[in-house]
């Protein structure tokens, strides 16, 4: 240890320690500032020369090794062994508020020939004052802590109460003035709209992918970018996937609270959370790459004839300008390499996409049968309400069921595994709950949920023409739920359409006569009845030569059936 004492000089030269909690008190409060004012007006008064000032903005629970000002400090001090400095800071709790680390400070301190001064506390070199020393840091540690539980305590009741505690909202939401207290979340537009479309669009499979998804956001200048050259990371989008409380639900799991409803509004139902969820554990299909774009709508939903991998696609650059081209990519494929051009395969898909548009007699038909079974739905409405209640009276009994079990149970592992058999049985049960809201009343009107549906059933080819990537892709997803196999000498091989346009290429509003002989067995005991004199005639000769064969045993009553055209 240095020991300056001998040399009788008195300090002149000081540095200046100023620290706030948190950046947020830095940003917000004028905390660092005017504590560096006070410090620099007791240097003055004191003769000193403030040569350096160390400003932090972290807590670290006390330790001081945590703290960037704090290591400057010392790093200045260990840079200048041969002068003595007086380190002033403003007061005991912003130099530490933890009893180990200020005993550790200090010593680290004389180490180096610094000497404290604190102006609302007098250090002196004897017992007392080493004692009063101990005992203000002491009761300083114990604010600290207290504060902590308090804030602790504060947040697991907030949760409970259904009601958001991070700091920061995520993108969509922001903070307002609750009417009972505290802060409550709202819709932050346009941003909330934009989350709201991207997150509904990964549930339907309108964008079948994170990378898509990612791309969606990009596109939309109202969202915040966070990432270098104005795009949006990755894993901003797949943390947004997994957040609950777009959902309107409040996790509070890393505080002991379990999942529930919250007292905000969610951007997307529960249900479309869950299929989100599932999609993201189970993997979407999709392609990821990143320059899919809109150059090549239809890069990996067609695949190869001869090896059936996907094909991929790319510009192929030529002596004026680049062309697209299609390809496969496999390497041990005999086709690899050999190109298609897009105005080809494009173009036969669009001839095959008008293959599939039905007759207009035939989207009505559609449409009658929609309204038909929307009406038949209103009309069980309370049976399925009730059916669900059912299931949720259910789900309560066997989470008191589990509840009464963990606390029976000891072994850790047991109670773990009643743990997660509980968070599954609560998220089932919230499910169950909005769907009970739902089954009440529809929210909308027939015309305006099936609208949308009805205008793709009626011309997907149109749709595709619009030239959006993403009703492109939409367009494949509906009309063609798995892949399509192209040749390049025969273009598309027979495709497998979904099943409304399946049921629309088995179903004709074409009438025919059918011959009696066809329609029905003449030995059929139903009675038959003929809608025109002639087909009646023509029934009647057919009988005879029946009844003659028979030797006049078979007796038909009532004539013939009637046959419809």
């Amino acid at each position: 240890m240095r020991d300056f004492s001998h040399t009788g000089e008195a300090p002149q030269r000081a540095v200046v320690y100023c620290r706030v909690s948190g950046k947020k008190q830095k940003k917000d409060g004028s905390g660092l500032s005017s504590q560096e004012h006070r410090c620099r007006q007791y240097a003055e008064a004191k003769g000193y020369e403030v040569v350096e000032v160390f400003p932090d903005d972290r807590s670290a629970e006390g330790d001081f090794v945590k703290r960037p000002g704090m290591v400057d400090l010392l790093n200045f001090l260990d840079q200048h062994p041969n002068e003595k400095f007086v380190v002033i800071f403003d007061d005991l709790k912003r130099y530490s508020r933890d009893t180990e680390f200020h005993l550790k400070l200090r010593r680290v301190m004389l180490e180096r020939g610094a000497i404290r001064e604190c102006l609302n506390f007098n250090f002196e070199d004897s017992p007392e004052g080493k004692f009063n020393e101990t005992i203000t840091a002491a009761a300083g540690t114990y604010e600290r802590e207290s504060m902590g539980r308090q804030n602790w305590q504060k947040s697991i009741a907030r949760l409970e109460q259904g009601y958001c505690v991070q700091s920061v909202p995520p993108v969509g939401y922001k903070y307002i003035k609750a009417p009972s207290g505290g802060k409550v979340l709202v819709r932050d537009e346009p941003a909330a709209s934009v989350v709201q479309e991207a997150l509904e669009g990964f549930a339907t499979g309108r964008l079948s992918s994170q990378v898509e998804v990612k791309r969606f956001l990009e596109s939309h200048p109202d969202f915040p970018r966070t990432g270098y050259n104005g795009e949006i990371p990755q894993w901003t989008a797949v943390r947004m996937m997994r957040q609950p409380l777009y959902a309107g639900l409040v996790d509070g799991r890393a505080w002991g609270v379990s999942i529930r409803e919250g007292k905000h509004e969610g951007l997307i139902s529960i249900t479309a959370f869950e299929r989100i969820q599932q999609k993201l554990d189970g993997g979407a299909y999709a392609p990821a790459r990143k320059d899919i774009a809109t150059d090549f709508p239809l890069r990996g939903a067609v695949c190869c004839s001869e090896c059936q991998s996907p094909l991929t696609a790319g510009w192929s650059k030529g002596k004026y300008k680049k062309y697209p081209y299609y390809f496969c990519h496999n390497k041990r494929c005999d086709l690899r390499g050999k190109t298609i051009s897009r105005k080809k395969i494009e173009g036969e898909f669009e001839a095959l996409l008008g293959d599939l548009q039905p007759s207009r007699q035939l989207v009505e038909i559609a449409g009658a049968m929609f309204k038909d079974y929307w009406d038949a739905q209103l009309g069980r409405s309370a049976s399925i309400r009730k059916a669900i209640q059912r299931e949720l009276r259910e789900a309560e009994r066997s989470l008191e069921k589990l509840l009464d079990a963990v606390v029976e149970a000891t072994n850790p592992r047991v109670i773990a595994a009643y743990e997660k058999r509980i968070e599954k049985v609560e998220r089932k049960k919230l499910v169950l709950q909005e769907k009970e809201r739902e089954s009440a009343s529809p929210p909308q009107s027939f015309e305006d949920l099936f609208e949308l549906s009805i205008r793709f059933l009626s011309s997907p080819c149109k749709l595709w023409q619009t030239g959006r990537f993403d009703m492109q892709r939409l367009v494949l997803t509906l009309a063609f739920p798995g892949h399509l196999t192209y040749c390049r000498e025969t273009g598309f091989r027979t495709p497998q359409p979904s099943v409304p346009f399946s049921f629309f290429q088995t179903f004709s509003l074409e009438n025919k006569m059918v011959l009696p002989e066809r329609f029905e067995l003449s030995a059929s005991p139903l009675p038959r009845e003929c809608s025109t004199p002639e087909l009646r005639q023509r029934w009647l000769r057919y009988c005879g030569k029946r009844r003659a064969k028979a030797a006049g045993t078979c007796h038909r009553a009532g004539g013939g059936r009637k046959r419809l055209l």
